[in-house]
């Protein structure tokens, strides 16, 4: 397994987070690609039947950050804490959710639980692996909310209508994201 100095890692992680932040404040995501290498794998869980898999910068391009953010564009999701481990290549951040809109108490919708991501580097500032991780049940209660407030996109009330018949949207079990851990850590 390659090992990275940690202060190449905290600059990835520093370059990744800070256009995080940029994209959620204009709500243009086309940036994010470039922290990817060309054969990365960028997936989540989405409860007991799907599974979201974005193979290839192309499709972390045109799905994780393209079809997936249609009606969140602007949403933020700001890190609140980041733990490296330079001799795995690993990164694991966990932020929160907060929507552009305030909620009737005065303060941004948001997402609760925890949500996360935990990163394998490749080098040269591109990570090659990425799993998030955030609480479904609480997504799916806050889009609620906000649609029954009025204040949940247009673009946000289509894709809760279509489900997860979106590009990128595979059965649970078809894809075995330990799997792909486990041949990262081979090349590493």
């Amino acid at each position: 397994m390659a090992e990275f100095s940690r202060d190449e890692l905290e600059e990835m992680v520093s370059r990744f987070v800070a256009g995080n932040l940029k994209a959620g404040r204009t709500g243009d995501w086309s940036a994010m690609p470039q922290f990817y290498t060309q054969e990365a794998i960028y997936s989540w869980g989405n409860g007991p039947k799907y599974e979201f898999v974005a193979r290839g910068r192309q499709e972390i391009a045109d799905f994780a950050y393209g079809s997936e953010m249609e009606g969140l564009e602007t949403w933020h999701y700001p890190y609140v804490r980041t733990l490296v481990d330079e001799k795995k290549g690993e990164f694991m951040g966990f932020w929160r959710q907060l929507a552009p809109v305030e909620s009737p108490d005065g303060t941004p919708y948001e997402i609760g639980g925890t949500g996360g991501s935990w990163f394998r580097y490749a080098g040269n500032f591109q990570w090659c692996w990425q799993r998030d991780f955030f609480d479904t049940a609480c997504s799916g209660a806050t889009f609620q909310k906000m649609w029954k407030d009025g204040v949940l996109t247009p673009a946000m009330q289509a894709r809760l209508k279509k489900g997860s018949r979106m590009p990128g949207w595979v059965k649970a079990g078809s894809f075995d994201w330990y799997e792909t851990l486990a041949d990262r850590e081979d090349e590493n």
